[in-house]
């Protein structure tokens, strides 16, 4: 699949409290958690923010806490994948999680320009300055990580894999025979 959206260029060391701010957890909806995303780096980012949309960063992209909601709200904003020169472990884990694509390219990074117009196709391993007409590799996600992104994260990659499996191997009552 490929995307294609704008970049919002951010600096490094954007950390999860930048990007959804402590204030708004009180709730785990992610349209709420969305308003307020990239809040305390980019106050107009919210409102502004179009989906398919990027943001590209310098490093250390999510340090800090390891706050799921981080990658939950940037998803709900609609952005569409996270392009940065590297991520903290954390936030890469749990970006994976919730079904959203990451990449580590220093080279896109300084390539890309605020409101260049980019392609990405995570499974290839290519971004595309379609501003510029540059290209660049990256190392396209395994396939099994690649699956639980096409799904929308892990829990519905993990719910599609028990879905098939016979009964009896899930451990049911129903296969136990209750």
């Amino acid at each position: 699949m490929t995307l294609a959206g704008r970049a919002w260029k951010f600096g490094a060391n954007i950390d999860t409290d930048a990007i959804i701010p402590a204030r708004h957890c009180n709730t785990a909806d992610p349209l709420v958690l969305a308003k307020h995303c990239m809040e305390d780096a980019d106050p107009e980012f919210a409102g502004l923010v179009r989906r398919g949309d990027f943001i590209v960063a310098e490093a250390n992209f999510g340090c800090g806490s390891s706050r799921e909601v981080a990658p939950v709200c940037i998803r709900a904003a609609g952005v569409s994948a996270v392009i940065a020169k590297s991520f903290a472990r954390i936030f890469f884990r749990n970006s994976i999680n919730v079904g959203l694509p990451i990449l580590e390219s220093a080279a896109a990074v300084d390539g890309i320009r605020a409101g260049d117009e980019i392609e990405v196709d995570p499974a290839a391993g290519v971004i595309r300055n379609r501003s510029t007409g540059e290209t660049f590799a990256v190392p396209p996600f395994p396939e099994f990580l690649q699956r639980i992104i096409d799904r929308g994260g892990l829990v519905p990659y993990v719910e599609e894999q028990l879905a098939r499996q016979p009964a009896a191997a899930r451990g049911t009552a129903e296969a136990k025979g209750k």
